[in-house]
């Protein structure tokens, strides 16, 4: 079978049989073409599935690792490497799965990434930005919600924007969420962010059905994107004096820590995160043993004698 043949089965597969989203569709359209059309430039011909094979592998491997960012000096990271060998790798395995004799996806060694850096801010910048707006207009009451719902919920800032008014549910005072890969969890509303979302809702003329939009404008308002909760997150930890870079991850970050550290189960933690692998969230162990660090260096041994 030809490979762009086995390409286009292969994405309906991921989004008919998997329920993929159209983004990951689209993902794994760019790095499967990518390889594609490497390996028609490097056999000068059309390819087929039988063509992918150990050399080929390795020589797409060391392309990627010289391969230059659009416009920029630098090379693809480590990690953005993995994701055309994981599109590979997964492709392989549907072709198995439906009996092509094709190379073994456990062949294609995925390089070795550093854990990844999360970066966080401290609890007294936390405050000063949930208490950043402090008005009663419609723009200050719905940005202390976004900023509280962001900290109570751990909501990614997709998860967020598709929210619609009914389905929070204020007086129970929790709320299901459909996340990657269309897995459905439950989140938790806390009572500063319960009480700040009614005030926010009942100050709304609208009737839109999102529940968080924009200002009104010509009496029309429309469903705030990704972006433009990114911007309000950022101008009002500049308005709280926070130097360092917040985005809403940074809030789904302190909220992950802040259970951490109060003693949450690690799997309690992955369920409300919405992780599928408890590899994802052991990464915030790093944080909370930083904290413990500085209680030790603080408060351990302080009567003994400096040498």
């Amino acid at each position: 079978m030809k490979i762009e043949e086995a390409i286009k089965r292969y994405l309906d597969y991921l989004e008919i049989e998997k329920g993929k989203s159209i983004k990951t569709r689209k993902n794994y359209q760019y790095y499967l073409s990518v390889f594609k059309n490497f390996l028609e430039e490097l056999k000068k011909t059309e390819v087929s599935i039988e063509d992918i094979d150990l050399e080929s592998i390795r020589l797409f491997r060391l392309f990627l690792n010289r391969k230059k960012i659009d416009g920029q000096k630098r090379t693809l990271s480590k990690k953005t490497q993995s994701y055309y060998l994981i599109a590979l790798r997964n492709f392989l395995k549907y072709l198995i799965r439906y009996n092509y004799k094709v190379l073994s996806p456990e062949k294609i060694e995925l390089p070795k990434i550093e854990p990844r850096e999360i970066k966080v801010i401290s609890w007294e910048e936390l405050e000063r930005l949930l208490s950043a707006p402090k008005g009663n207009s419609l723009k200050e009451l719905r940005d202390k919600a976004i900023l509280e719902m962001l900290f109570s919920t751990g909501l990614r800032v997709s998860e967020l924007t598709n929210l619609k008014r009914k389905d929070i549910n204020l007086k129970a005072g929790e709320f299901t969420v459909r996340g990657k890969g269309s897995k459905i969890r439950i989140v938790f509303l806390s009572s500063v962010a319960k009480q700040v979302l009614a005030k926010y809702l009942k100050k709304r003329q609208d009737s839109e059905e999102h529940l968080f939009v924009s200002l009104p404008k010509k009496n029309k308002v429309t469903p705030l994107t990704s972006r433009s909760i990114q911007r309000i997150v950022s101008y009002w930890a500049r308005r709280a004096g926070i130097v360092k870079p917040v985005t809403p991850h940074t809030l789904r970050h302190m909220f992950a820590t802040d259970l951490l550290q109060n003693g949450a189960d690690l799997r309690a933690i992955q369920e409300l995160l919405g992780h599928s692998q408890i590899t994802t969230t052991q990464v915030y162990t790093h944080l909370s043993n930083q904290a413990l660090k500085e209680v030790y260096q603080a408060f351990h041994a302080r009567r003994r004698k400096k040498f």
